[in-house]
């Protein structure tokens, strides 16, 4: 029989969120401290906004040893840089979120520009990708670890104005979920989140501003009879899949959506 999966308990584990300085990463830090993780790590690309948030989670809890690392997630050297240096910082590196999101805005496809596609594939699909494949060996060697991948519901539900977006985050599903096919047998998990619009982020501000996003994900608010999702709600989920309470789970692509859709 093949030997057991590694499972730290939260108390154990060493946590690296790429996307940590705002919205749900912020808010994933914050609730991985709660639950007990004492070992952290936030990259971002912000040095500001990247003290700011180690300050919030210490304030929090002012035992945990937290490092903020600046970093630019969709450049491969840079990511096998900046998961080196957070081994180093921690011991190990047990779960591995990536919360990444751009400045994109939905557009209608006749209105978006063909030469911004690359961009917006590469932008929205690299940086989760990149970062599983640089943890990936650290967690098979160990035994054992959680990935925790951002998409969102643009990848399951066809929505107008969203044709490239969607193609992007199509892709990190899918990537997400042949990663965990292949990492099982080394006791790796891999799972994605797909939220719609969360309330109270840097995201939600952008696309509620004014033109066609506008009217978009006003309608959309609409259906969310249980409420619009916010960073905490996202936190509590990414925080139960990157635990022990998770240690079956693996591949998979939960939305939290408050109604908007379901699948």
């Amino acid at each position: 029989m093949s030997q057991s999966p590694l499972v730290r308990n939260y108390e154990e584990s060493g946590a690296i969120i790429v996307g940590g300085t705002s919205g749900v990463g912020l808010a994933t830090a914050l609730g991985f401290a709660d639950a007990g993780v004492r070992r952290m790590v936030l990259v971002g690309r912000d040095e500001h906004r990247g003290s700011e948030a180690r300050q919030t989670v210490l304030d929090r809890c002012p035992d945990v040893e937290i490092h903020f690392i600046a970093a630019d997630a969709s450049d491969n050297a840079v990511v096998e840089r900046t998961v080196s240096a957070a081994h180093d910082a921690m011991g190990s590196v047990d779960i591995c979120v990536n919360s990444t999101t751009t400045a994109y805005r939905p557009e209608l496809l006749h209105r978006t520009p063909a030469a911004s596609f690359s961009d917006i594939l590469t932008g929205q699909s690299l940086p989760p990708m990149l970062m599983t494949r640089a943890v990936l060996p650290l967690m098979q060697e160990q035994g054992g670890g959680s990935i925790v991948n951002i998409a969102s519901d643009a990848a399951k539900v066809p929505t107008p104005g969203e044709s490239v977006l969607g193609a992007a985050m199509a892709a990190i599903v899918m990537f997400t979920r042949v990663a965990a096919v292949e990492a099982k047998r080394n006791g790796v998990r891999v799972n994605a989140v797909t939220p719609s619009l969360i309330k109270g982020t840097r995201t939600a501000d952008n696309v509620l501003s004014d033109g066609f996003s506008r009217s978009l994900f006003e309608k959309a608010a609409t259906q969310a009879h249980l409420g619009v999702a916010e960073p905490d709600d996202l936190a509590s989920l990414i925080v139960f899949l990157g635990g022990p309470g998770s240690a079956r789970l693996t591949g998979q692509t939960v939305s939290v959506n408050g109604g908007i859709s379901a699948f």
